[in-house]
């Protein structure tokens, strides 16, 4: 299992100690059964940023259903 704490998945930058941040677990199926992998991302928003790291990716990921849903 491989746990990745120092970088943000969505922008790539660095996740300091003290920053609040999201981990997400990611089940593959095609590793039956093995342990699950880890995505993080940055639960606040950059100054001057309206929303944070996790958000964005949350946003691009229920458009991709909306769209997926759509076709």
């Amino acid at each position: 299992m491989v746990i990745c704490f120092d970088y943000c998945d969505y922008c790539r930058s660095s996740i300091v100690s003290g920053q609040r941040w999201v981990r997400e677990k990611i089940y593959d199926p095609t590793l039956n059964g093995r342990d699950p992998s880890y995505h993080c991302y940055h639960a606040e928003p950059f100054a001057g940023q309206g929303a944070s790291c996790w958000d964005k990716h949350e946003m691009e990921r229920e458009f991709a259903r909306m769209t997926g849903c759509a076709a």
